[in-house]
């Protein structure tokens, strides 16, 4: 029997030193494995009781060693499947919601909600392909795949990715907050100016929420008890939703700024009358909520002084006419928007290894809800926005709306809403900044408090002086997410599964299907790229011509 656990243990080494070889050491290994199982076979032939005793004690033997090799920061997850998926909704769920009306205004319905659906499809395949990689990998931490398919470019390439793409969405919520919350403060307050209180300066309301809030919320131990501020950030965006869909109920088309994109008409809430301010400011329309006259007209259609019936503009009906199909200049740019407003994989292995009983399928299920809830919420808010607006929606939806009210209650209780939402969503996303600094530089060595809070407390520092400081700091974000989003949604869990996974051949369908992905997200990132670069060139970062 000795002589039999050796031989035994001996197969173990080489299975378990195929996994993690070369292509040139697989015959060595064959021959070997194949040797021994005719040994084995062929000696416990005639003792069916013994062999299956020693298969048994063989194969827990191998499980075991091979489940303490790949698993050393293995820990037991405590997060329900519920909070979970507040968690990842959460980090798929940002700012970009403001931007799908526009992009639905430059594709067309149709267009855009093929584009979304087959962007959330690859989105699920990606994060499909990361699951089965972390298993097969032995890792839950983004840059120790990498580094065991790559070495050390795979690992600072997993780093950089995540570090970039998570400070640049960090970055755009804070300045949300930065440039809503004084004009919150200031409809609030009910002043028609800012008037230079300290209390209206962007720049220290964003210091006082990233201390009095975000900071706090950062310095939680474990991204699970994050799940309760994920529930009620994503019902602040249930809220925005609801009010997007009431609005298109109230609002008629054409909206005096349609003729006239350079007037600012706003009025209050209160005083529903001043919404259609004629051009001359000696006449107006009176209206009531329950009757809305559906069309506006133009300045040269209305007899001011006699106020006779007025009579519909010939563009009216193609103003509020919803399209289809649409190819502009602007069309190019729906792809990367889109692609981007499903990014969550930073969070998917740190939520994955927080998971309560966790397994591929349940995180896989997690991953499934998460996305298609958001896919359903994407699609009512730019369709609803759309057609409140149609052409003359602009890039940010509760810009467009300050055209047509200024006061009104229920308007400011939205951008009150999503400024929570992007709020509680910051500290979900430094999570993963965290433990990326934590493996590259503190790896093997036990929690640290001290540490823990410090690398927070630098990352959100960081962030705020760019948010201060550099007022061009979309324009290099974009540039930077346009690189580093593309690499986390396509090309590393890509790169990773073609590498790690090893129990597929290459010619496998599953294989060819991951190539085929990885191809696709490099000529996404080059055209993406390019095109950002092309609309610098044309129109410089801080030129008034930019859109």
């Amino acid at each position: 029997m000795p002589g039999v656990v050796d031989r035994m243990e001996l197969r173990k080494v080489a299975t378990e030193a195929d996994d993690d070889s070369t292509d040139s050491l697989d015959g060595r290994y064959t021959d070997l494995i194949d040797s021994e199982k005719a040994t084995i076979d062929s000696q416990f032939l005639d003792d069916n009781d013994d062999a299956e005793s020693q298969k048994f004690l063989s194969n827990g033997m191998m499980k075991k060693k091979k489940y303490e090799e790949c698993h050393e920061e293995y820990h037991p997850g405590h997060t329900s499947f519920g909070m979970s998926v507040f968690n990842l909704s959460n980090a798929i769920m940002g700012s970009g919601i403001l931007g799908l009306s526009f992009a639905m205004a430059n594709t067309g319905i149709v267009l855009f909600t093929v584009l979304l659906i087959a962007v959330a499809i690859l989105s699920l395949y990606s994060v499909h392909l990361l699951l089965v990689t972390a298993k097969e990998g032995g890792s839950l931490i983004y840059e120790k795949l990498g580094e065991r398919a790559f070495g050390w470019p795979g690992k600072m390439a997993a780093f950089g990715s995540i570090t970039m793409q998570n400070i640049g969405a960090m970055s755009s919520y804070l300045f949300i907050v930065k440039y809503e919350l004084p004009e919150v403060i200031r409809a609030f307050l009910g002043l028609e100016e800012i008037t230079g209180e300290w209390y209206l300066n962007g720049n220290y309301l964003v210091v006082f929420v990233s201390i009095g809030v975000i900071l706090p919320l950062s310095l939680l131990k474990n991204l699970g008890y994050l799940g309760y501020t994920s529930g009620f950030s994503l019902s602040c965006m249930v809220f925005f939703l609801g009010v997007v869909i009431y609005k298109k109920t109230q609002l008629p088309c054409p909206l005096p700024f349609f003729y006239h994109h350079s007037a600012n008409l706003s009025v209050n809430g209160s005083d529903m009358p001043g919404l259609y301010m004629l051009q001359n400011h000696s006449a107006q329309m009176a209206f009531s909520r329950a009757d809305i006259t559906p069309a506006l007209p133009s300045s040269h259609d209305v007899h001011h002084s006699t106020g006779i019936p007025i009579k519909p503009h010939p563009d009216d009906e193609e103003m509020c006419t919803p399209k289809y199909f649409v190819f502009n200049s602007q069309t190019a740019y729906t792809v990367p928007i889109l692609a981007f407003a499903f990014v969550c994989h930073p969070e998917v292995l740190p939520i994955y290894s927080e998971l309560k009983d966790r397994s591929r399928r349940k995180m896989q299920s997690v991953s499934n809800l998460s996305i298609l809830a958001m896919l359903v919420m994407y699609m009512l808010s730019a369709l609803f926005g759309y057609l409140t607006f149609y052409d003359n929606v602009e890039a940010e939806l509760l810009h467009t709306f300050t055209k047509v009210y200024k006061f009104d209650t229920m308007l400011l209780l939205v951008r009150l809403a999503v400024l929570t939402a992007v709020t509680l969503t910051v500290p979900i996303v430094l999570f993963p900044i965290r433990s990326s600094i934590t493996t590259l530089l503190f790896s093997g060595r036990e929690f640290s408090w001290t540490r823990h809070m410090l690398i927070a407390a630098a990352i959100l520092a960081f962030n705020n002086m760019l948010v201060i400081f550099v007022p061009t700091i979309r324009d290099i974000f974009g540039f930077i997410g346009s690189s580093a989003a593309t690499m986390l949604i396509f090309i590393l869990p890509a790169a990773f599964y073609i590498r790690l996974v090893k129990s597929l051949p290459f010619r496998s369908w599953q294989k060819i299907g991951a190539t085929i992905f990885l191809v696709v997200g490099i000529i996404f990132m080059i055209g993406s790229l390019s095109l950002i670069v092309l609309d610098w060139v044309h129109n410089p970062p801080g030129s008034n011509s930019r859109h």
